[in-house]
C-alpha cells in the first residue's frame, strides 16, 4: 500500500488534495464526515456512518428500538446488517435496561393504603418461595414504553412454562414505584391469597366429589362427612308388635249380665210371641 501526501485543499472547498510522492501523482479526497472522524481517530463514529450508509435506519432509530425491548438479533435483522455493528450502538442501550430493571427491585408496590414498606424484590422473593420456586433462576429486565414510561418484567420458568410478569416502574424518592401490569405481577405482590392445592376423592359415579383438604390448606368451610345411607320412605302410623317373648293376650268376651233380684226380669221376645216363660237363671 503506496502512502499519500496531503497537498492542500482543493478549490472548491469540499475535497483534499494528495499527492504520490512517487510518481508525483496527485488524488482529491472528499472531505466528508468519515474523514473527519477518521482524522480524529472517532472509531464510533466511523461505525455509525457504515451502518447509515448500508441501511436506511439510522443509529439512533436502531437504539431506540433496542431501548423499547427488541434484541440486538432483532434489530439486526431488521436494518439488514451484521450483529455486530449493531453491537456498537445496542450496548450503552443494554447497560441503561439492565439498570432501570436493578433500580425497580428496590422500588415499592403501590397498594391500596399506599405504598409498601418491602421492596419489589423482597415480596417477590417470598412470593416465589411460598410457591417453591426457584428465585435465583429467574430474569429481570426492562424496556422505555411508547409513553415514555418503563416497564419492567420478570422471567421464569415453571415446569414446561414460561411466565412473565410485568410492572410499571416510576423512579422517584425512597427508590420509586411499581404497580402491576397483568394477573401475574398482581399474584406475585399478594403472596398471603397464595393457597396450596386440595386433593379430591371421588365417590359413586353419579355423585358430587368431596374435596378433603390437604395439611397445606386451609378450607373456606367445614367440609361434612359424607355417609352413604338409603333414605327410609315415611310409613303408616303401625302399633308396634308384642315382645315375641311374651304371649299375646286374647280378650275373652265379658260374661252376660245377670239381673238383679229387687230387680224385674225383662221378658224375651220369644217369650212375648208364644205366651211361654223362659227359665229365669
Amino acid at each position: 500500500m503506496r502512502a499519500l501526501r496531503v497537498v492542500g485543499l482543493h478549490e472548491d472547498g469540499k475535497s483534499i488534495v494528495c499527492e504520490d510522492p512517487a510518481s508525483r501523482t496527485r488524488f482529491l479526497l472528499p472531505a466528508d464526515e468519515r474523514l473527519r472522524a477518521a482524522a480524529r481517530g472517532d472509531i464510533t463514529r466511523l461505525g455509525q456512518i457504515e451502518i447509515e450508509l448500508e441501511s436506511q435506519m439510522r443509529p439512533r432509530e436502531i437504539q431506540a428500538r433496542i431501548r423499547a425491548g427488541e434484541s440486538v438479533e432483532q434489530v439486526a435483522s431488521g436494518a439488514g446488517v451484521t450483529v455486530q455493528r449493531v453491537e456498537r450502538f445496542a450496548y450503552p442501550v443494554l447497560l441503561e435496561r439492565s439498570r432501570t430493571a436493578e433500580l425497580a427491585q428496590r422500588a415499592h408496590p403501590v397498594r391500596e393504603d399506599g405504598p409498601d414498606v418491602q421492596t419489589l424484590g423482597e415480596v417477590v422473593a417470598h412470593s416465589f418461595g411460598q410457591r417453591g420456586h426457584d428465585y435465583s433462576q429467574a430474569t429481570w429486565d426492562s424496556w422505555r414504553g411508547d409513553d415514555g414510561k418503563w416497564v419492567v418484567v420478570l422471567s421464569w420458568k415453571a415446569g414446561r412454562s414460561d411466565n412473565r410478569a410485568h410492572w410499571s416502574f416510576s423512579p422517584g424518592a425512597h427508590g420509586g414505584t411499581v404497580q402491576a401490569l397483568d394477573e401475574n405481577a398482581e399474584v406475585l405482590l399478594n403472596p398471603n391469597a397464595y393457597r396450596a392445592p386440595r386433593t379430591v376423592r371421588a365417590l359413586d359415579p353419579g355423585r358430587e366429589a368431596v374435596i378433603q383438604p390437604t395439611l397445606d390448606s386451609v378450607p373456606d368451610e367445614p367440609v361434612a362427612k359424607v355417609i352413604d345411607a338409603p333414605i327410609a320412605e315415611p310409613e303408616e302410623d303401625v302399633e308396634p308388635p308384642l315382645p315375641a317373648d311374651e304371649p299375646e293376650e286374647v280378650a275373652e268376651p265379658a260374661p252376660r249380665a245377670k239381673g238383679k233380684k229387687n230387680h224385674p226380669i225383662v221378658p224375651s221376645w220369644e217369650d212375648v210371641l208364644l205366651g211361654v216363660r223362659s227359665q229365669r237363671g
